[in-house]
């Protein structure tokens, strides 16, 4: 079967009846350049390149715009393992959706090289980054240096997630987990709660930091902790009975995965949730039919903060924006674990 030719620019002209150059500035020039060729030649081109099925080389429109409209997706997790796959998806449809409404193609970066401590590497012999034309970066925490190397270079990314300075301000999309926690801690003081526990650490990932500082920050002056346990996986009976020797009315959970087992030791210790005791969770990392239980919590805005942090990318590339930091607001749950105190009454 004999080959096609593919078209070029130089066929288009020859067809048109124009130079190259004019060809060349109607399809990669700018507004100004497009202003410039008048409008009988430029409707000649198109009509041209509409009737021949012409597609322009992406290689060489990258060479004239110095972009090929690619993004890069890089997580430092896996994107799609059974058990992360409702924390990374709604982030990735997200993206998805914004990628399609601005032009976009997306390429997940996925042979990235490996560390010692086994978690994957955005920077490698090949450095398969500058494929795309910048990247978006996801990770429940990032590898600093590789952050502050980022953030030095000059090639254009944006987080997920609210990020420390490194080196310099690192552009970002996040959640404001402080003030939807400071939100649930003054939901539970409402309901006559003062004497708190808290389940989870309260250091590490930036989104880990904010959350222990929007609930020891909403305690300061209106409340007691009773008691907090950074480890989490702990022993949920083991953990329940010393939150009720220490007094706890109230139990946030910085995982679900927590707070399910702990709900579950109450009940089977004769208590109401709520009532005995009430159980909040910080975000929801899991499927809500799993639990069969609808926990107080907030609904972290993943979705939008992909389709967010999109965008602002393609600002950053297309020179409308320079470095964003955003930080949107979680939508409180209300939920069935949260209540008024039972009394003897």
């Amino acid at each position: 079967m004999m080959a096609v030719k593919r078209l070029t620019q130089k066929d288009i002209a020859r067809l048109a009846g124009v130079s190259q150059a004019t060809v060349s500035l109607v399809l990669n020039g700018t507004d100004e350049d497009s202003r410039r060729i008048p409008e009988q030649t430029r409707a000649r081109i198109q009509e041209v390149i509409a009737r021949t099925g012409y597609v322009a080389d992406p290689v060489a429109r990258r060479m004239v715009k110095g972009r090929n409209n690619i993004l890069g997706v890089f997580t430092y997790e896996p994107a799609f393992p059974s058990a992360q796959a409702d924390f990374f998806g709604p982030f990735l449809f997200g993206i998805e959706e914004a990628a399609q409404e601005r032009g976009y193609d997306l390429l997940l970066m996925t042979a990235a090289a490996r560390g010692r401590d086994g978690r994957k590497k955005i920077f490698d012999e090949t450095n398969r980054l500058r494929l795309a034309d910048g990247c978006i970066v996801l990770g429940r925490s990032f590898d600093q240096e590789e952050l502050t190397r980022l953030v030095a270079g000059d090639f254009p990314f944006v987080a997920v997630g609210r990020r420390d300075d490194a080196g310099g301000p690192v552009p970002y999309v996040g959640a404001d987990y402080a003030a939807a926690t400071g939100d649930l801690v003054a939901l539970a003081h409402g309901h006559g709660h003062r004497a708190f526990a808290y389940v989870g650490p309260d250091e590490g990932a930036e989104s880990t930091v904010d959350r222990w500082r929007g609930f020891s920050g909403a305690l300061e002056g209106q409340a007691e902790l009773v008691r907090h346990w950074p480890e989490v996986g702990s022993d949920p009976q083991a953990v329940l009975k010393a939150v009720r020797e220490a007094g706890a009315t109230v139990t946030f959970f910085t995982e679900l995965a927590d707070a399910i087992p702990f709900r579950r030791a109450a009940i089977a210790e004769g208590l109401s949730v709520p009532g005995d005791m009430s159980v909040v969770v910080l975000g929801s990392h899991l499927r809500p039919g799993v639990t069969g239980t609808n926990f107080t919590a907030y609904a972290i805005p993943r979705e939008e903060m992909g389709r967010r942090a999109t965008l602002a990318l393609v600002d950053q590339l297309e020179g409308h924006g320079g470095i964003e930091q955003t930080l949107l607001s979680c939508e409180r749950v209300e939920g069935e674990t949260l209540g008024p105190i039972k009394t003897n009454e």
